[in-house]
């Protein structure tokens, strides 16, 4: 989208430059990409105009630009003589969309370019050089150079295709004041043609037929507006159709009203119908392209192109205007099918405003009539062009709710209302209906991103950093888990938010949520859970020659396809060896105790039991173990099952950890202080006589549950006893609280070797 800035003054008061625009533009949501302001051609006067000497029709003149020093130009226009007061393009002046510069012509130096009318954009005279009058001031600027704005549309904001919405926002954004336009209403006029809608695709259409019109060039303001944003001035006629595509958004078309047969129909059009568009292409069409017709056949293909047969010319007397709401939805599938795209469909496609139709047709013909006469001989319209009924019901509150942020009731109100928004606060839920422009607001998150955009970010960050004191304690935890893996020398890996169906159902039970239109037939699903992205880059890893790696995920899952059912997972993948070959010693692969090491950090201290039982699909039966905290799975780590291990075609060892919902893991910033006892540690070794198949785990899980005061406990000895049972020796650490007696320490040791006998079933060794 381009615009100018004096086209932009015509709707927003201000005095602040071009750049403050941009900047103000890009920070509220439009991205400015570039912001032209060209150098104006000057009057100069030919000093002196000598034939060139390997040339026979080039002058190398001597001309006075002003600036009290002769400047050199090569020149090849025949009217070039001493005296003549003409047009000079300086270097860096961008003429015909070229940039001139310093240069030699048949080895002479040209220090600029004298213009034709033609290529300053204010006439068609191409015969030679402008011929200024004698008194024009030398040195001054022969058209008014603007400044041109250039910007990136989002496909979520058509209201920015029209020059008065980018003025609006940026009256809201407090850089001016908002000029509302004084449009002319659409008064309707008998006369001999009607329009008939014969598709629901259409919604709205005005017809406005204007006879004995001279075509004539349009005014300055509206040549030079179309010429600095790329679009060659014509006529009259023409170019107010272009001029107020941009102006309002609102597509329009012209027909020569003596090539039309009768009344105009909005149909679709028949399969294999053909059609042959203003630059002679020939469509053939199918039954869901929407047309425009006569009796005599098809005029334009609805909201893309004109047609050959109807089109205006230099020798038209008589238009027919059409100011149209077309469906956006048959307007892109039209175009993308022809393979044509237009400014028209651009916007069509987006969606419109649909209250426009009427006003941008009378706007048009004001335009026409002023430089081209003529007089309304019939003004029809058809449809209906009022906006949908859109009313959300808005809470402020929700909007705290949404971003942690407090905004003032009144602020929120005063930029709803200046964004166009029409607002009904009476009550405590808000009843809020958008600009018709915006078609994109339909639910409050919408209205919350606008209030938002228009506050500042900046504004924001500042605000609720002096609010709470902090930034966001769910966010700094997710930050504390990363540094916490960065530490034990993981890399952080980001994957899609997709999964594979075939994958996801080898590596776990989950639901999947399918996806009805994937980007590609690999991601058909919404992940579940992080491993398979982390697999598929051990993966490629491993194909490439990298099987050492060391990752972690930090990522949202999905547990269904409603808003809401979502939450963070933590996956950790060790793979290879341990560290790099090295002639100290000897290397070894990562097992799962490395892994099993990784969750106990980030566990900080939690109580927890280990379980072996109902390993999951992705793990090894016999290498696999979950943290559990009653009978709730905090955590879980193991080897990757081998079936799935050549399914994903991985060679080396793989170990995995698991945090599925990281609201398990302790966050460290909210943990109390920890005050370092007065008292000596006591430390007491216990060895206990267990079934073989017993875990280390489940005995000093036992133990440790026997007294708040055991801090720590180590498995220092386990070996078989040949009959069916082990022995198993561990130490504990006690951090007393108080001064403890003789009989307080035996009080603990029973209550210890109570724990375990009861809870796993063993004894007591006594040698």
């Amino acid at each position: 989208m381009k615009w100018t800035l004096d086209w932009l003054n015509e709707y927003l008061k201000t005095d602040v430059n071009a750049d403050v625009i941009s900047d103000t533009l890009t920070r509220i949501g439009l991205e400015v990409e570039d912001v032209i302001s060209p150098i104006s051609p000057i009057a100069a006067k030919i000093v002196e105009c000598k034939p060139h000497e390997n040339s026979d029709h080039l002058h190398v003149l001597m001309v006075d630009d002003g600036t009290g020093t002769l400047r050199q130009v090569v020149c090849g226009a025949p009217n070039a003589r001493a005296g003549l007061i003409s047009a000079l393009a300086l270097p860096g002046c961008v003429i015909g969309g070229h940039e001139i510069t310093s240069g030699k012509l048949r080895g002479v130096v040209s220090n600029g370019m004298m213009c034709s009318a033609l290529e300053l954009g204010i006439g068609d005279d191409h015969s030679g050089i402008i011929e200024l009058p004698s008194d024009t001031k030398i040195g001054s600027p022969i058209v008014d150079a603007k400044t041109v704005f250039d910007a990136g549309i989002t496909p979520n904001r058509p209201d920015y295709l029209a020059v008065r919405g980018i003025a609006r926002d940026l009256a809201a954004a407090g850089i001016g004041e908002y000029i509302a336009p004084n449009d002319p209403e659409f008064k309707p006029v008998s006369g001999t043609r009607s329009v008939k809608i014969a598709t629901d695709k259409c919604r709205a259409y005005k017809m406005v037929e204007i006879h004995g019109i001279k075509i004539a060039p349009s005014n300055k303001t509206i040549s030079s507006r179309l010429a600095a944003i790329g679009i060659n001035p014509k006529n009259a006629a023409i170019d107010a159709t272009n001029y107020i595509c941009y102006d309002m958004a609102q597509p329009m078309h012209c027909f020569d009203a003596d090539e039309v047969n009768g009344d105009i129909v909005v149909r679709m059009a028949e399969h294999g119908e053909k059609f042959t568009d203003l630059f002679g292409a020939e469509h053939e069409l199918t039954d869901s392209d929407m047309v425009i017709s006569d009796a005599a056949g098809i005029l334009a293909l609805a909201g893309v192109i004109g047609g050959a047969r109807g089109s205006t010319t230099e020798n038209t007397k008589n238009i027919i205007l059409e100011s149209a709401y077309f469906d956006p939805v048959s307007v892109r599938k039209s175009a993308k099918r022809h393979g044509v795209s237009t400014d028209s469909s651009y916007r069509y496609e987006r969606g419109i405003d649909p209250t426009i139709t009427g006003i941008a047709a009378m706007r048009a013909t004001e335009i026409i009539m002023h430089e081209c006469g003529g007089k309304i001989v019939g003004a029809f319209a058809a449809g209906i062009d009022t906006a949908p009924d859109i009313t959300i019901e808005y809470s402020p509150d929700y909007f705290l709710k949404k971003t942690g942020i407090e905004m003032d009731l009144d602020i929120q109100r005063e930029i709803l209302v200046s964004l166009g928004y029409t607002v009904d606060y009476s009550k405590a839920i808000w009843r809020v209906k958008p600009h018709a422009s915006r078609v994109d607001v339909e639910i409050p998150e919408t209205i919350i991103a606008d209030l938002l955009r228009i506050y500042g970010y900046d504004k924001i960050a500042s605000a609720h950093k002096h609010t709470t004191g902090e930034i966001c304690t769910h966010d700094m935890n997710e930050i504390n888990i990363k540094n916490q893996m960065a530490s034990r020398g993981l890399n952080e890996c980001r994957s899609f938010g997709f999964g594979n169906c075939e994958i996801e159902k080898l590596l776990s039970d989950k639901e999947n949520i399918l996806i009805s239109n994937p980007i590609t037939s690999d991601y058909d699903t919404m992940r579940n859970g992080l491993l398979y992205g982390l697999l598929m880059a051990v993966s490629n890893n491993e194909k490439r020659g990298y099987p050492d790696l060391n990752l972690f995920e930090l990522g949202t899952v999905f547990d269904g396809d409603m808003p809401g059912a979502q939450h963070t997972s933590l996956c950790i993948v060790r793979t290879g060896s341990v560290s790099p070959k090295h002639w100290t010693g000897r290397n070894r692969n990562v097992d799962v105790y490395d892994i099993k090491s990784d969750l106990i950090a980030l566990m900080a201290g939690q109580r927890f039991t280990v379980s072996t039982d109902d390993a999951p699909r992705w793990a090894h039966p016999y290498r696999y173990a979950a943290l559990m905290q009653g009978k709730k799975k905090i955590a879980e780590f193991g080897e990757l099952h081998p079936s799935v291990a050549k399914k994903l075609r991985i060679k080396t060892n793989v170990v995995i950890a698991i945090v599925d919902d990281i609201v398990n893991i302790p966050n460290k910033r909210s943990s109390r202080n920890v005050t370092l006892s007065e008292f000596q540690p006591i430390s007491r070794d216990f060895a206990f006589i267990v079934d073989a198949d017993t875990p280390a785990e489940k005995l000093t899980s036992a133990a440790r549950s026997a007294d708040s005061r055991i801090t720590d406990i180590v498995v220092f000895d386990a070996f078989d006893l040949n009959d069916g049972n082990k022995s198993i020796a561990f130490t504990i650490t006690i951090q007393p609280t108080d001064n403890m007696s003789d009989a307080d320490l035996i009080a603990l040791q029973n209550a210890v070797i109570s724990a375990v006998e009861k809870k796993c079933n063993a004894k007591i060794r006594d040698k």
